[in-house]
């Protein structure tokens, strides 16, 4: 069966979105479509073009035998900055906040489309850092760690804080919470994370860092290098806090209980765009 070129395009396209971060062999759309490797390169380029104009992503090619094709999805820092105003727009509502000064964001993390952009701003941040997993704590900040995971095409470590017969060997260790300064336990199955991984943390608050300092312990314990960790909302007004290094979507300020009262604004993560 021959293809035109308009339908090899449209496949190729279609494949390469599917499959993020995926070298993919030219061989495989050689065989496909029954082609010349330079007719199959030449629409890999008209593919690359389009992509770069629209701003859809990066394809990168690979000479040689074992060479391909690579699409990486990006988010430019027009489209992250719209974004981020859309989640202030949405969180600076009064309703949202709950005792202790945290936000009900449930609504934001319970709706696909909205999280696979915020996966794929976060990805974006990342993407050159080859992470080998996105590491969370569950349970709140699973359906966000899954988001940054799809868009980079990795495994997802959920870290719990207790033990299931399911889980086979675990490592467990204690942490200080940040917020409520008490001794909590999270555990980690040994079969979840190969030893040396590269990992991003990924989470949806953070005040004091303390959850995420203990995650990061527990990947000592597992030789694993953390790449980076990047949050949803953090608290501006902490003293003390643990955590220095890493990359938020939006802040949350001036927080009045009594009159339910707070102030929404722009994280750091605009700052980490090239």
């Amino acid at each position: 069966m021959k293809f035109k070129r308009s339908e090899r395009i449209v496949f190729m396209t279609s494949y390469l979105l599917r499959h993020p971060n995926e070298l993919v062999p030219l061989t495989f759309f050689v065989q496909k479509f029954g082609q010349a490797k330079s007719s199959i390169s030449e629409d890999i380029q008209i593919i690359k073009e389009t992509f770069d104009k629209e701003k859809i992503g990066i394809i990168t090619t690979t000479a040689g035998a074992s060479g391909g094709v690579t699409f990486r999805p990006k988010m430019y820092k027009e489209e992250a900055a719209i974004l981020i105003d859309q989640l202030i727009d949405m969180l600076e509502q009064s309703d949202r906040l709950l005792p202790g000064g945290y936000l009900f964001m449930s609504d934001m993390v319970g709706n696909p489309r909205l999280l696979g952009q915020v996966g794929e701003l976060i990805a974006t941040l990342y993407m050159d850092k080859e992470i080998d997993a996105v590491v969370t704590i569950a349970t709140k900040g699973i359906s966000l760690a899954n988001a940054v995971a799809h868009t980079m095409n990795l495994p997802v470590v959920v870290i719990r804080k207790d033990n299931k017969v399911t889980e086979g060997s675990t490592v467990s260790i204690n942490y200080v919470s940040g917020s409520s300064r008490k001794i909590e336990t999270m555990v980690l199955s040994k079969r979840t994370l190969p030893e040396g991984a590269n990992v991003l943390i990924v989470d949806d608050f953070m005040r004091a860092g303390g959850s995420i300092n203990g995650v990061m312990n527990l990947m000592s314990e597992f030789k694993a290098k953390v790449a980076g960790v990047s949050v949803l909302v953090e608290s501006k007004e902490v003293k003390n806090r643990l955590i220095e290094d890493y990359t938020s979507l939006v802040k949350l300020s001036d927080v009045d209980e009594y009159n339910q009262s707070f102030t929404v604004e722009k994280g750091n993560c605009l700052n980490h765009f090239k």
